[in-house]
């Protein structure tokens, strides 16, 4: 059967309605779960969907040694009419996400032991504790903090400061997972010890009532605290003797025997505002936690004497972090990224430029103003953003110079710009529903829209766009594509078929968004380029296409091809949103840290324990449709002769 779906094109910018199966969610939720990433954690206690276990457990040979009860354990009843005969005595559960407590471990764990365990029940794993680390990171902070953004004109420097609110919110109340391993420690200074914050032990009775935990300590050095670093570790037995961690490598016992996981990562959280530390001069640092999340605040003085302590989760109420996500903070306070502008800028403005910009929650109208265009409209289709860019401009006293347009860029009118024609229509691009990197291509349908406002010879930056690509072989993110066949002796080949079944029901021919700077790869091919966009030309009415087939140059296991775009601001300045400088010798990749590249993952994955060797090519097919935006595409290995 088939039914009708609607979507919001991320591209066009439309309401759209489609046919799919009735199964697409399904398929899409396993396709996209990364089960398979968890079955390779070799230290994880798994416990397998539902649907899938009990044939797991029939082709195993338990059926009459396990029983699959298909509810939320809140919901499960125990006595001889109930889903279990009697309380257990061993409580096995897998709760649990990159904060510990985020997926409601707390008070799913309550609820276990007042209804369905015995008092005193074994628990696997038997406890958990959380640690942290005090640093000093202008990178990370730049996540979470707008900084004073810095602008060269022939007037000399002007400075864009943010609003007072924006500096005293203590931001998004969500914690920032990440890949620690992959920053570099350069781009932080410890202030601190890693600090043992709290334990739970599962195997008693566990609250989900809010609480706070302090840990005094001496700063090792000074400087200013921004940044708390985060991981827990669980012991699955009462003795610790088997024990699974979440340290970044230089915290872990063992480095060189770390396990790669992406289900589970590290935890960065923001101080609500920096403060400056002395070295040696003793500080309590507190984890506040509720029943689903986890923040931290310094103290001065001791948290029984400090009623201050006992504070409220942060949320943010200056409107900047509901709309600007981390990476966009970073993206933001990138000023070589806008020096770039600037440096493109000045050549296309004049001084009686008449300036459109659209671009969600972007600061390129007051680059455009101090740069001296006569006019300057920006156009925000949300209130939020149209919010926030009025407290920006009042604190740059810029609320009568810059006219803030609310509305869908499409509705525009010649009342809306005050009967003048546009000179310049300009753009990052960027827009917050963007997931992959074309879906910024929208600008491209705004500038088609607003044809008619624009005036003879007006200028459209970026000029033009292009879509990229690269092969490479992943050193660990492969692994949430590769079938699990066994784990720890238990056959889960079912659970690959389903994946499977679910990939090749559409996402296998799909890409999906990655930060790769927290992944690294090695380029086995060249970058290529692969379509061009127009953007001084409307959207074309005829789809554009190409293919062909690109050679390999290093050898390796070809997991995916990589794609990004490039925006050309003018002929002379490019911006990519993927790689940002060739692959070193070894084939090692730079990846812009702002931004999600798009990875198309070669189906069937290929076997990690296969010598190298392989195909040395891939064809590809790719096609824009003008009609919905869509990029339709196929990446395959073609099996040729290797080279003499």
């Amino acid at each position: 059967m088939k039914i009708f779906c609607s979507r919001a094109n991320p591209t066009t910018g439309s309401v759209e309605w489609l046919e799919e199966d009735e199964h697409y969610d399904f398929h899409q939720e396993i396709a996209r779960s990364s089960y398979a990433d968890m079955l390779h954690d070799k230290d994880r206690v798994f416990k397998p969907m539902a649907d899938a276990a009990v044939k797991i457990v029939e082709k195993n040979g338990f059926s009459d040694k396990i029983k699959v009860i298909n509810k939320h354990s809140t919901e499960v009843t125990v006595g001889p009419e109930g889903d279990m005969p009697c309380r257990a005595n061993i409580l096995v559960t897998e709760l649990f996400d990159t904060e510990l407590i985020g997926e409601g471990a707390l008070p799913s764990y309550e609820h276990a032991h007042r209804h369905l365990v015995e008092e005193n029940c074994e628990a696997v794993p038997h406890r958990a504790t959380v640690y942290a680390q005090l640093v000093e990171s202008r990178r990370m902070w730049s996540w979470n903090k707008l900084f004073p953004i810095r602008v060269q004109t022939s007037l000399g420097e002007q400075v864009i400061v943010p609003p007072v609110d924006l500096e005293s919110c203590p931001g998004a109340p969500s914690v920032c997972d990440i890949q620690l391993n992959q920053v570099s420690p350069a781009d932080f200074t410890v202030l601190s010890d890693v600090l043992p914050m709290f334990s739970i032990d599962f195997s008693k009775q566990v609250s989900s009532s809010a609480a706070c935990h302090s840990r005094q300590f001496e700063p090792w050095t000074s400087g200013r605290a921004q940044v708390v670093l985060s991981w827990w570790d669980i012991e699955m037995d009462p003795e610790g003797k088997i024990k699974c961690t979440m340290a970044p490598f230089w915290a872990h016992s063992d480095p060189e025997e770390m396990q790669w996981r992406d289900h589970w990562m590290q935890c960065v959280y923001f101080l609500p505002q920096e403060e400056p530390v002395v070295q040696g001069s003793a500080l309590f640092l507190v984890a506040h936690h509720d029943d689903y999340c986890v923040w931290y605040s310094l103290q001065r003085t001791s948290p029984e004497k400090n009623e201050r302590v006992h504070q409220m989760r942060p949320v943010c109420d200056c409107q900047a972090h509901l709309l600007w996500n981390r990476p966009r903070f970073g993206e933001i306070n990138d000023q070589d990224r806008t020096d770039r502008y600037v440096q493109a800028l000045r050549t296309v403005l004049k001084p009686d430029s008449v300036c459109l910009c659209v671009s969600d929650g972007s600061l390129l109208s007051v680059l455009a103003h101090h740069l001296g265009v006569e006019q300057v409209f920006t156009v925000e289709s949300s209130a939020a953003s149209h919010k926030l860019l009025r407290k920006i401009f009042k604190a740059n006293h810029l609320e009568d110079k810059i006219n803030i347009i609310e509305k869908r860029p499409e509705l525009l009118t010649n009342e809306d710009l005050q009967g003048r024609k546009v000179s310049l229509l300009l753009g990052e691009p960027f827009f917050t529903t963007s997931l992959l990197p074309w879906h910024n291509l929208y600008f491209w349908y705004v500038r088609t829209a607003v044809d008619q406002h624009l005036g003879p010879g007006a200028v459209v930056m970026p000029q033009a766009a292009s879509l990229h690509a690269v092969v490479v072989e992943f050193r660990d993110l492969w692994r949430i594509r590769s079938p699990c066949g066994d784990c720890e002796g238990f056959d889960v080949h079912i659970m690959d078929d389903m994946i499977k079944h679910a990939l090749d029901f559409r996402e296998s021919r799909e890409a999906e968004p990655h930060p790769l700077w927290e992944y690294p790869c090695r380029s086995l091919s060249e970058p290529w380029q692969i379509l061009t966009f127009d953007f001084q030309q409307p959207v074309p009415l005829q789809p554009l296409c190409a293919e062909g087939t690109v050679e390999l140059r290093r050898p390796g296991r070809s997991h995916a091809a990589v794609l990004w775009m490039e925006y050309h601001l003018t002929p002379e300045c490019t911006l990519s949103t993927g790689l940002l400088e060739p692959a070193d010798p070894e084939g090692g990749c730079c990846w812009n840290p702002h931004c999600k590249q798009a990875v198309y993952f070669f189906s069937p994955a290929p076997d990690p324990r296969a010598p190298l060797g392989g195909p040395r090519t891939v064809s590809y097919a790719v096609e824009f449709h003008p009609d919905t935006g869509d990029i339709a595409m196929e990446f395959r290995l073609a099996d040729t002769p290797d080279h003499p």
